[in-house]
């Protein structure tokens, strides 16, 4: 998945893979873990610093988790244009099945902020959805 946020010849894209942790889940004790891999890429003109970040976590009972903080994994990644930051995280839910959303607070070389917006993207049990 894709997104784009555009302010300013600023252009950050982010892309999503997930992954169900069998070993580390308990499915008789409703606890799934999944791992994420973000790849944050700065495709605009101006380098930009990731200030914070906003999840907003759903299971598939309705249950909403949201999580926010300076930076990712104890980090405040500085792109210049053309670089890329990936790093991995996880969520632990407690149905097969949920999906997570938000946004990066970047702010730009030139003193500008903006949001870089996550698509919903969805965490998954293996064979559950076609």
């Amino acid at each position: 998945m894709d997104n784009n946020a555009d302010d300013n010849q600023c252009d950050i894209r982010v892309q999503v893979v997930t992954n169900y942790i069998d070993d580390q889940s308990e499915p008789d004790a409703d606890r799934y873990v999944f791992a994420y891999t973000i790849t944050i890429s700065n495709d605009g003109d101006v380098a930009a610093r990731l200030v914070s970040r906003h999840w907003v976590i759903t299971d598939a009972n309705g249950k909403v988790q949201e999580v926010s903080g300076d930076g990712v994994v104890g980090e405040q990644p500085h792109l210049n244009p053309g670089e890329r930051f990936r790093y991995s995280s996880g969520a632990v839910l407690e149905t097969p099945v949920g999906a997570m959303q938000g946004l990066y607070r970047m702010e730009s070389d030139d003193g500008e902020n903006f949001d870089a917006p996550i698509a919903p993207f969805t965490l998954a049990v293996p064979g559950l959805l076609h």
